[in-house]
């Protein structure tokens, strides 16, 4: 069994108007301060730094993104250039396995009937060349 923490009853406070009318009192205060300094040249510059440091920040997360996902395509790529060269070499052998002169006769004689001609079935036929035709 697990133990029970009885823990006691926490009050919340009531807002008092009086404190919030300070609270935005002073705020209005500090941000009429700040529009009085942003009117210095000096904090104009800072301003502008800032703004310029934060848009290169960003382009370099950004930047550093592109590039780890270009990577992760990269090798993907190179794993399916892999695959596709093992399944070329596999089917250049398969090419040559079932090329050979051996297979091919064996095959040729069973299956089609063929058979090597002997010295009496070989006719030789002479080379004739086409007579010229003028135009």
């Amino acid at each position: 069994m697990g133990a029970v923490a009885i823990e006691e009853r926490v009050q919340t406070r009531r807002l008092n108007t009086r404190v919030m009318r300070n609270g935005v009192a002073s705020a209005l205060r500090i941000s009429s301060q700040v529009f009085v300094a942003t009117r210095q040249s000096n904090v104009l510059v800072s301003l502008l730094l800032v703004v310029i440091l934060l848009a290169s920040a960003i382009g370099v997360v950004v930047s550093a993104h592109k590039n780890r996902a270009l990577f992760n395509g990269l090798s993907q790529l190179h794993e399916e250039r892999d695959d596709f060269q093992r399944e070329w070499s596999q089917l250049l052998l398969e090419q040559s396995a079932l090329s050979a002169l051996g297979r091919v006769e064996s095959l040729a004689s069973t299956h089609f009937d063929m058979v090597v001609p002997g010295r009496q079935d070989i006719v030789l036929v002479p080379l004739t060349v086409p007579a010229k035709r003028y135009y």
